[in-house]
């Protein structure tokens, strides 16, 4: 009986916690647009370019390896 003293209102801080934090992501705008990270990372028009001389001059400033 006395476990169920403690039990109930760890359950309870719980339960309002989790709904807290369901109702700040609701409130974020975070389920608003779920298809659109999907479909935005196979699409061309978001890559990266890369920056001038970063592709090429990488390779000439890297330290040699110790043979």
């Amino acid at each position: 009986m006395t476990a169920l003293l403690l039990l109930i209102p760890v359950s309870l801080l719980l339960g309002l916690g989790g709904l807290a934090a369901f109702v700040w992501t609701v409130s974020d705008n975070q389920y608003d647009d779920p298809e659109g990270h999907a479909n935005r990372i196979l699409d061309h028009r978001f890559d990266q370019q890369p920056v001038a001389g970063e592709a090429s001059g990488a390779t000439e400033n890297r330290p040699k390896p110790k043979t």
